[in-house]
């Protein structure tokens, strides 16, 4: 699955007892249309998003970033602490395209350094 949106704030990197890393953020889908009436009725998706692939497209995912993330999504429900019932969409990425807005010398120099480690790990066998 595919989507497009807007980071909504810069992205962090946690450490997991494992020692394995991976890199969160979140992502604004804006979408709208008309309803019977004619108004025009706008609606914002918000998506949860993990990435584990490398921990340094940190430094490009910044707030008001332009994304195309190709992953697969998942729903999760849970009761909070004042006993209302919460619902939230995570989506798993394993694909991270720049539209607009990034950071761009941290933009060119991430991507070529992630590109670059990518090459080496790749290996025939």
């Amino acid at each position: 699955m595919n989507i497009i949106g807007r980071v909504t704030k810069d992205a962090q990197v946690r450490t997991l007892s494992n020692s394995k890393q991976v890199v969160n953020f979140s992502v604004a889908i804006n979408d709208s249309y008309r309803n019977k009436a004619g108004e025009r009725i706008e609606q914002t998706t918000y998506f949860d998003c993990a990435y584990w692939l490398s921990s340094k497209v940190v430094n490009i995912l910044a707030k008001g970033t332009l994304v195309e993330l190709t992953g697969r999504v998942s729903a999760r429900a849970w009761t909070g602490n004042n006993g209302e019932v919460y619902a939230g969409l995570n989506f798993n990425t394993s694909q991270i395209k720049l539209h607009a807005g990034g950071k761009k010398s941290e933009t060119v120099q991430t991507a070529t350094e992630i590109n670059n480690n990518k090459a080496e790990n790749d290996l025939p066998f």
